[in-house]
């Protein structure tokens, strides 16, 4: 039951927010700036233009009055990627109107006018046709979008024809049910503007100059003044217009004050406009009586036709919005097979149509982004590889389809609705990294091409978790250690190309039984190799208990070989100590060893005389 009120409950919030005229979100950047800046008349801040984006900021030269009055703008050489991205970030989920606005680099001999395609969130939603500079209304691009993940990614696409220039960007939050037209609506959907024009009006405008709600986006509204050459005629007033400003839309008031009405020699009020061919268009018309002619219902009676079949039959202004100078809104949703859209109001009571505006979108079906999971493997590899910058590898990998990364090759998973990796060809782009363990996060991948680059470290083991791994080719680099054994689990690989490395041991015996199912391997130019034929011998083949036994002997033998050494210097040290001992108290020795001569000399001489008197004693008595 939650998760039916919670979506009611979001949509209530914000027509509440905006009811109670809370500002809504706005993030304008004046690209290539340094320093914020505010332009006249509005005093309008636009963000300095940092850390969102690759590209080169120089000076800029505005295409048309309308566009926004900056002095900069930021450019995309082929050289830097020929895709390239702004990346908004802390975007709150939410309904946006996001403009870009084109710039000109003002500088001698460039090429003034690039033509380039323009993506938001993935989904490709513009192409710049030749001669954009000339024309106000192609001087930019709007769309409105949901934000859903908390960024914002708008992306411009290189076509050959010149370096992508951006004057601005600006992300304007709106109501999050502003031109709701069906079931179909939603997330989902991406409206682009393919028209928005007032009628009877001289001047273009902006929200900001009708002084209309800040939750209407700030539309632009180009102007015109006839549709049928002359043969109809202009109205205005001053009249207050009731029911125009209201949610979810915010129409401004003055956009209903002016109107084209239709005139006896030209009953029929005809505008056509150019379109993406095959494409729906939600189309929204604007009136409101403003004629002193017509002052009751029944008195201006008209059908409208798209395309000449009838879309609204007998509409009577002053009898559908209730009463003179009140706004109604008519939307009906479109399949246009050509390349023209006509929009015709043919009278059936009285002689004259009215129509005070017109607004056509483009409806542009979102695209599917890849996986997220693949999407940070990828930009793993693109560290870890060190992508020449030519290469991009910016936005999406997959998306939109017509400007795919490029080395990348791309496959849409239906069980998750999302898009897959399912091919790499960055062969000879001359890589001089490593290969990462992420790579194994490409699940999805059947082909991997890295030959012909300075790739080095090991090959990671992680790839045998690659099961629909078919061709895996890292020939001609520097990839060094053994074959990894997890290789051999990968039963569907037909090519493996491993020759010119610097690998070493034994090629695990289970990529030798693939040779039996046709499989074509080449291990050449690996001088450390063995063990398959066409390569060396390994010769006995040592268990994993033998090589631990044999690394512990070692190392044990070694540690006895240090502790005699230790033992035999230490014993060295102390006979070199006793010598030189006993070399210093040699003197010392030998001064002792007369002295106890000469004593034990007067001993016996003492000893000698003591027994002379005694035998001569008695006979001198006597």
């Amino acid at each position: 039951m939650l998760r039916f009120v919670l979506p009611w409950l979001w949509v209530f919030i914000f027509h509440l927010a905006s009811a109670n005229n809370i500002d809504p979100y706005v993030m304008r950047i004046s690209c290539g700036a340094r320093n914020n800046v505010h332009t006249r008349p509005t005093n309008t801040l636009w963000n300095k233009d940092f850390a969102y984006t690759g590209g080169i900021p120089t000076n800029a030269t505005r295409p048309s009055y309308i566009s926004p009055p900056l002095q900069t703008l930021r450019y995309f050489p082929l050289s830097s990627g020929p895709e390239n991205c702004y990346n908004i970030r802390r975007v709150p989920k939410a309904h946006y109107s996001i403009r870009i606005f084109f710039g000109l680099v003002k500088q001698v001999n460039f090429d003034n006018e690039p033509l380039f395609d323009v993506s938001i969130e993935g989904t490709q939603i513009f192409s710049l046709k030749s001669d954009w500079s000339n024309h106000d209304d192609q001087v930019f691009v709007e769309a409105l979008a949901f934000l859903t993940d908390g960024t914002a990614s708008i992306c411009f696409h290189s076509t050959g024809h010149g370096d992508p220039a951006i004057l601005s960007l600006e992300i304007l939050q709106i109501d999050n049910q502003a031109y709701y037209y069906g079931p179909q609506w939603g997330e989902g959907v991406i409206l682009r503007t393919a028209a928005r024009l007032t009628c009877g009006d001289g001047k273009s405008k902006f929200d900001v100059d009708y002084n209309g709600s800040n939750w209407g986006g700030d539309r632009f509204w180009g102007s015109i003044t006839t549709f049928n050459r002359g043969s109809d005629r202009t109205r205005s007033v001053e009249n207050s217009i009731k029911q125009a400003s209201k949610i979810p839309n915010h129409y401004p008031e003055a956009l209903y004050r002016s109107a084209i009405v239709s005139t006896d020699s030209q009953p029929n009020l005809e505008y056509t406009m150019d379109v993406e061919p095959n494409k729906n268009h939600s189309i929204w018309l604007h009136f409101a009586e403003i004629d002193s002619a017509v002052s009751k219902a029944g008195e201006r009676v008209f059908d409208i036709l798209i395309n000449g079949h009838t879309a609204f039959e007998k509409v009577d202004v002053i009898q559908m919005s209730g009463d003179r100078y009140t706004a109604l809104v008519l939307n009906t949703t479109v399949a246009v097979n050509g390349r023209t859209l006509t929009i015709t109001l043919q009278p059936k009571t009285g002689s004259h149509a009215i129509i005070n505006a017109i607004e056509v979108f483009e409806v542009i079906r979102a695209e599917s982004r890849t996986l997220p999971e693949e999407v940070r493997a990828l930009q793993s590899l693109k560290t870890a590889l060190g992508l020449p910058v030519r290469l991009g590898w910016n936005g999406d990998p997959c998306v939109p389809p017509q400007h795919p990364w490029s080395g990348t090759d791309c496959l849409f998973n239906k069980s998750t609705s999302k898009w897959a990796i399912d091919g790499l060809g960055l062969d000879n782009q001359g890589l001089k990294g490593f290969l990462p363990n992420d790579i194994s996060k490409l699940q999805h991948l059947q082909t991997i091409n890295l030959s012909g680059n300075s790739i080095h470290g090991p090959i990671p083991s992680s790839l045998g978790t690659i099961t629909s791994l078919e061709v895996l080719d890292l020939s001609y680099n520097f990839f060094n250690g053994s074959v990894p054994e997890s290789l051999g689990q990968l039963t569907l690989l037909q090519r493996l190309s491993l020759n010119s490395n610097a690998l070493s041991g034994k090629v695990p015996a289970a990529l030798g039984g693939r040779l039996l199912h046709r499989a074509s391997f080449n291990f050449t130019d690996n001088h450390g190799l063995c063990g398959l034929p066409g390569l060396p011998s390994c010769g006995p083949h040592l268990t994993t208990g033998a090589k631990i036994g044999i690394a512990l002997g070692t190392l044990a033998l070694f540690l006895l070989i240090v502790i005699c050494s230790v033992c035999c210097w230490k014993r060295r040290q102390n006979i070199l100590r006793a010598q030189q001992i006993a070399a210093r108290d040699a003197p010392y020795a030998k001064k002792r060893t007369n002295l106890s001569r000469d004593i034990q000399m007067t001993r016996h001489h003492n000893q000698g005389n003591a027994r002379t008197a005694a035998e001569n004693g008695p006979s001198l008595l006597s």
